[in-house]
């Protein structure tokens, strides 16, 4: 039992390393869809014209799931960090898929 509790304190420093890039990616990404969706509304970038809908009623649903994922973990007796990267994956599930979506749009012409 004492060598998964070793091999469990090593990683700690990389498991918070990689909870920092993920912290990085989740705020790359909600910078990104943050931009796109507030160009479609000026026009400047291809949006579906539910998309002010979408992102609002989106956020209770995402948060409610960061928050269960957190909890759960925290349940479980993970530690602090991985508490945080149970919310985080869940979280980023979304950005990506957004960023994703709403990249492959692209922004508009003047063609059209």
């Amino acid at each position: 039992m004492a060598k998964s509790n070793v091999a469990e304190a090593n990683s700690l420093p990389t498991d918070i390393l990689g909870l920092g890039f993920e912290l990085w990616h989740l705020g790359a990404e909600t910078q990104a869809v943050i931009a796109m969706r507030v160009m479609g509304m000026g026009g400047l970038w291809r949006v579906d014209p539910l998309e002010n809908s979408r992102m609002v009623f989106e956020k209770p649903v995402s948060f409610a799931a960061a928050t269960t994922a957190a909890v759960t973990a925290a349940s479980l007796g993970k530690r602090p960090d991985q508490v945080m990267s149970a919310a985080t994956e869940t979280l980023r599930e979304k950005t990506h898929s957004n960023a994703q979506r709403l990249g492959k749009a692209g922004a508009r012409t003047l063609l059209g």
